[in-house]
């Protein structure tokens, strides 16, 4: 079954694509750009270049897996949105895998904290046991991040890690899509229905509706 994988959670614009078989997986085409302002221009491109980079269809595709985050309100939802109408599109699956999980398991093994930058000065992070997450995701200033582990991955670590004292591995920095469809292959191989892919944001969006107008008072 081939699968594409997406993720805008972070400055990075990922697409993936990989063969999941009943005993395995094998990847065979990523691209990623890293632009903050410009996630809604470059994915498509993204999609079809891993697409022609293997000689496939977007009708040869079997699911679709998307990084839910955490991430920045507005750069995340261009890829849950491409990946919900790829999908419904095509009549595949998509199926919703934690951002912060994909850099989890291309950290390898080892006590690892996964940051991802949240901007405001903050980040969003979890911690991780030889791949697997020790926990819910948070989001908190550097300062007030308070896990015990041998080092770090991800943008966030990179730019505050004075801050978190651990090394920081610089060779994963943003969730790689192959590690995505890895996290989401048991149901993927088990055609489990499709998910709906809700953001994972641990706060409130900057853009707010505005409230009512107060009555002038005369």
């Amino acid at each position: 079954m081939l699968v594409l994988a997406l993720d805008t959670s972070t400055p990075a614009v990922t697409a993936a694509l990989a063969e999941v078989t009943s005993t395995g997986m094998k990847g065979l085409a990523e691209r990623r750009t890293v632009d903050p302002r410009a996630h809604g221009e470059r994915l498509a491109p993204q999609v079809r270049l891993i697409l022609d980079d293997a000689g496939v269809r977007t009708r040869d595709l079997a699911a679709i897996v998307a990084g839910v985050g955490p991430g920045p309100f507005t750069g995340l939802r261009v890829g849950l949105a491409t990946a919900a109408a790829m999908g419904q599109a095509l009549s595949v699956p998509t199926y919703g895998v934690c951002s912060l999980d994909a850099l989890g398991r291309a950290a390898g093994p080892g006590r690892v904290l996964v940051a991802t930058d949240a901007r405001r000065r903050e980040v969003y992070y979890a911690r991780y046991v030889d791949g697997v997450r020790a926990g819910d995701p948070d989001v908190a200033k550097p300062a007030d991040v308070r896990v015990e582990v041998d080092r770090a991955v991800g943008e966030g670590a990179l730019k505050y890690g004075e801050i978190f004292g651990v090394p920081v591995d610089e060779d994963v920095l943003f969730p790689p899509g192959e590690a995505l469809i890895a996290l989401a292959a048991e149901r993927i191989r088990g055609q489990a229905p499709t998910e709906s892919l809700t953001p994972l944001y641990l706060r409130r969006p900057d853009a707010v509706e505005p409230g009512s107008r107060k009555p002038v008072l005369h």
